[in-house]
């Protein structure tokens, strides 16, 4: 009986860990390889994630050194190329299904394991019907990811943790930087977080506060209807009492009846059409309300890639997902997105276990009521226990010549072995 190899795509936006899931699910590939060579063969990376497995653009791993696999835990972004690129449905894109399951023939590939969020595991359940129908035997298994934790049924998404620590570090330290010229210059620091949908991030940059009155002064979350007034109230109480005022605000910011505040102009706010993006939206109210000097902020790339500064804890559940992905498919265990579970808060314990992929495609986990302080710009002590240990433990990557070393794999390619393909 022949091996079957494993396919492995990266999708959707990077993270800080993404590669160590990577590193973990390659690692566990290799040994167990070595142990049972009859169960799982070699395992091929999508070029630019499920676009390479369209395209038959596929990455031999095996051609990696072991050395440079075990260096993927440190490296930032995607190592072998991520997209966002849509399947579709059965319905609406069935050509592209084929296409999968043609290439997933002509290279013996009887693993499917995919590295994203919401929108990969419903193309990663699709799927795995059609292959069902078509009589092709696919072990599908999806692996969380997503900086924004915005996916359903799992206590936290890897990537989550890292974009939290750095964002929380940025507030308090740039905190200290207004604070130190509020009498004479800037009166406001605005930081824009990601967070399209939840505000799990903007939230995030609540731990810097550690006593009442510690930066930031104001949270702005997506869950939370924006209010004008009372938000311009808020931030004068702030910088009378305070001498300055320190905000996050989520990309996402909602008034009643319009998200995405910053994609309108400060004079049509809910109307108009003119993208100047919520921290600058932000900026401006107060500025023209309340003439106070700003400066903006937008942690947009550097949020997620921050790697030297990665929480320990999102590394290791990162490098875990890795791991389990692979021992789940050789158990037997198909259509499935692997989760995080939360034990208990303190002492931080968790394990790994699995829900139904269908059961995750589609749905938005938001921040819940009782995480978000009465009058909404600030989060409670029930989301700060939430968030803690997500942020803790440091796991810096080697330096070299005063700089993070990151690894750049070779990526060579698989022989293609069938026609071109045009997306």
């Amino acid at each position: 009986m022949t091996a079957k190899n494993a396919f492995y795509a990266q999708s959707g936006g990077v993270t800080a860990v993404i590669n160590a899931t990577a590193c973990g699910l390659i690692q566990e590939a290799r040994r167990l390889h070595l142990l049972h060579p009859e169960r799982i063969g070699k395992v091929y990376a999508g070029h630019d994630g499920i676009i390479g497995a369209l395209t038959e653009d596929l990455i031999d791993t095996s051609l990696e050194s072991d050395a440079d696999i075990a260096r993927l835990r440190y490296s930032p972004g995607g190592a072998f190329g991520s997209s966002r690129y849509r399947l579709g449905t059965l319905e609406t894109h069935r050509a592209q299904f084929e296409r999968l399951v043609e290439v997933f023939r002509a290279h013996d590939i009887g693993y499917f394991f995919i590295n994203g969020g919401d929108g990969s595991m419903g193309a990663a359940w699709h799927l795995a019907q059609i292959f069902a129908a078509l009589g092709h035997s696919l072990t599908v298994i999806g692996i969380p990811k997503t900086v924004d934790n915005d996916l359903a049924l799992t206590d936290t998404c890897p990537g989550f943790g890292s974009v939290a620590k750095y964002v929380a570090t940025s507030m308090r330290e740039a905190s200290f930087d207004v604070a130190s010229m509020a009498r004479t210059s800037t009166r406001v620091f605005i930081l824009e977080a990601m967070g399209r949908h939840a505000g799990w991030i903007a939230a995030a940059c609540g731990l810097a506060a550690e006593r009442e009155g510690d930066p930031p002064h104001i949270l702005l979350f997506p869950e939370v209807p924006f209010d004008h007034e009372a938000f311009l109230a808020r931030v004068a109480e702030c910088v009378e009492q305070h001498g300055y005022c320190a905000i996050a605000v989520a990309e996402g910011l909602c008034a009643d009846d319009h998200c995405n505040l910053g994609d309108a102009s400060l004079d049509r706010a809910l109307s108009g059409s003119l993208s100047v993006g919520v921290g600058r939206f932000i900026a401006e109210l107060i500025h023209t309300r309340l003439g106070y000097k700003y400066h903006l902020a937008l942690a947009d790339y550097l949020q997620r890639a921050a790697r030297h500064l990665a929480s320990a804890t999102d590394v290791m559940q990162a490098h875990a997902l890795g791991v389990a992905a692979v021992n789940r498919a050789l158990a037997g265990e198909n259509n499935i997105m692997l989760t995080l579970r939360r034990l208990s808060d303190r002492p931080y314990c968790w394990d790994i276990g699995s829900v139904p992929l269908d059961s995750v495609a589609g749905a938005t986990r938001r921040m819940p009521a009782e995480f978000i302080s009465p009058g909404g710009f600030h989060i409670t002590e029930a989301c700060r226990a939430y968030l803690q240990p997500l942020i803790e433990g440091e796991d810096p990557p080697p330096y070299r010549n005063g700089l993070p070393d990151y690894v750049h794999l070779q990526n060579r390619r698989v022989e293609k072995k069938l026609p071109g393909f045009s997306l």
